[in-house]
């Protein structure tokens, strides 16, 4: 083996080794990184916008940036986290004086149900109310186990969560500096050619500012529009279900009607029809309607992926990696999709120049073969001239009589 191509190799190995072991080190704030990667995205626009009026002052533009984006993100969610601590508060305190019970809520809609589903529900062992509560008891013995779990896995986390968040503000603001610098370096590295570069990059770009920028509009307006129609109904704790109708949300089709549909529900078995169908009414039509006309129009006219697409590797996404898998998710399925159009737009590329070489070399082994045949033929046609200079040469040295 030549000394350089084992260099060569050698190098390539420390290459993966270190770039394995770097990515091991990052892979704790891994959430963090992403987080700061798509927001520095997503606010560029902005950033471009701070640099025209501040064009000597690169710093100060990009600390203004990351200023506004905290006020227009923090902000909002700070007034809405207090106003759900307070609402689950009251909600808290009015299930522990007896005020609220589900298992009055739960018969109630048993006993709404029409006669024909009573089989079933002797074969659920929820024929009585006896039954019934202790079916809500163990539940909420489970629930309160899973609570207190919780609590004390977030109260653990707490100082984690403040130095994730601490490394993505400082990711996002050295990326909306110097991200010029640093993409060019790895736009060198990348060993693809320029215009595979080009398309993926831009591939990534768009869909990660799609799905960020069209998932949280229709979560915000979601939320907002059951929040409230749950307060015009005078449901207690709106913004609580607001915000759950939000998260919600970000699963396509589905989201907020897990929440608003069994209320309405609820309304129907329990006599107050009006309610329940104006509710229900409502979820359809206008809560429904901004999933159905926004979603599309922000994210998958963007990104330019089939529906089912985008409901898919949503769902996915977020099995896999959590709440940050309704961004990386799609963005995972753009960049396979067009990687896979690349590989055949190549694969063409490649058919259709062996083709033109195919084509060439079969022009020149016909223009050989004429050649070579008119060679021949001419070959052929020399003796035939020669035959009468042959002829008179004989006669010259003939004898003469």
């Amino acid at each position: 083996m030549p000394v350089l191509a084992l260099h060569k190799r050698a190098f390539i190995l420390l290459l993966i080794a270190v770039t394995l072991g770097f990515g091991y080190v990052l892979s704790e704030y891994a959430v963090a990184i992403f987080w700061g990667i798509a927001l520095a995205i997503l606010f560029a626009p902005m950033h471009k916008r701070m640099l025209a009026r501040m064009p000597n002052k690169p710093t100060l533009a990009t600390f203004a940036t990351l200023l506004v984006s905290l006020v227009v993100v923090i902000l909002p969610l700070v007034l809405i986290s207090i106003s759900l601590v307070k609402e689950t508060a009251a909600i808290y305190e009015r299930v522990n004086s007896g005020n609220i019970s589900m298992g009055i809520y739960l018969q109630q809609i048993l006993d709404g149900l029409p006669s024909w589903m009573k089989p079933l529900r002797e074969q659920m062992h929820l024929g009585s109310m006896i039954e019934l509560q202790d079916k809500i008891t163990e539940i909420t013995l489970q629930a309160s186990k899973l609570a207190a779990t919780k609590a004390v896995g977030l109260g653990q986390n707490t100082l984690g969560f403040v130095v994730g968040f601490g490394v993505m503000l400082y990711l996002m603001f050295f990326l909306m500096r110097d991200g010029k610098t640093l993409v060019q370096r790895i736009w060198d590295a990348t060993p693809l050619q320029p215009a595979h570069k080009r398309e993926l990059a831009a591939k990534f770009i768009t869909v990660i500012r799609a799905t960020v920028k069209g998932n949280l509009a229709v979560a915000a307006a979601q939320g907002l529009l059951g929040g409230l129609i749950f307060w015009i109904l005078g449901i207690q704790g709106a913004v609580l279900w607001a915000v759950v109708m939000a998260f919600l949300s970000l699963l396509p089709a589905v989201g907020a009607s897990l929440v608003w549909g069994p209320v309405a529900i609820y309304f129907m078995a329990t006599g107050d029809a009006t309610k329940g169908i104006i509710l229900a009414a409502y979820g359809l039509l206008v809560i429904g309607l901004v999933d159905n006309m926004l979603r599309p129009l922000l994210v998958g006219k963007d990104t330019k992926m089939p529906d089912y697409v985008v409901l898919i590797s949503t769902l996915g996404g977020m099995s896999v990696f959590g709440l940050t898998g309704f961004v990386l998710g799609p963005a995972i399925a753009a960049l396979f999709m067009a990687t896979w159009d690349l590989f055949s737009h190549m694969q063409k590329d490649e058919e259709a120049q062996l083709l033109l070489e195919h084509e060439q070399m079969l022009a020149q082994t016909q223009a050989s073969t004429q050649a070579e045949a008119e060679a021949e033929a001419e070959a052929a046609t020399l003796p035939a001239l020669e035959h009468p200079t042959t002829a008179s040469a004989d006669a010259d040295k003939a004898p003469k009589t």
